[in-house]
C-alpha cells in the first residue's frame, strides 16, 4: 500500500475547513459543504473535518500521482471516518510543492 509521503505531518489550513468547505455560503465550494454535513460534519465543530481529512492519507493509499509546475499532487480515495458512521469513500487532494517534503491539503470532494 502505498501512503502519502510524510503524510503524519501533513498541514491543512483551518480557514480552508472552516471557511470553504463547511461553509454552506461559499458559492466557490460547488455543494461540498451540503456534502460534508449530510454526513454530520459541522462549521461550528470543524475541527472534526480537519481530523478525517488529516488521517484520509494515513488510511488510504494514493489512487493518483502527477506532476505539475508547483509540485506533486496527490490524489488519495476510499474510505474516510465521519461522525455519523457511514465512513463513505471521499476524495482528499494534496501537494508536496517543490522544495518541500511536507504535504499540504488542497480540497476534497
Amino acid at each position: 500500500m502505498t501512503l502519502l509521503p510524510n503524510g503524519t505531518e501533513a498541514l491543512i489550513n483551518d480557514a480552508k475547513i472552516r471557511d470553504y468547505l463547511l461553509n454552506p455560503d461559499n458559492a466557490q465550494n460547488g455543494g461540498k459543504a451540503r456534502r460534508f454535513t449530510q454526513y454530520g460534519f459541522d462549521q461550528a465543530d470543524w475541527v472534526h473535518l480537519a481530523s478525517a481529512l488529516k488521517n484520509h492519507p494515513l488510511t488510504n493509499q494514493i489512487a493518483t500521482t502527477a506532476m505539475s509546475p508547483h509540485g506533486t499532487k496527490y490524489v488519495v480515495r476510499c474510505n474516510m471516518s465521519t461522525p455519523d458512521q457511514r465512513n463513505p469513500c471521499m476524495v482528499s487532494i494534496w501537494i508536496v510543492e517543490n522544495g518541500q517534503i511536507i504535504p499540504r491539503f488542497v480540497t476534497a470532494h
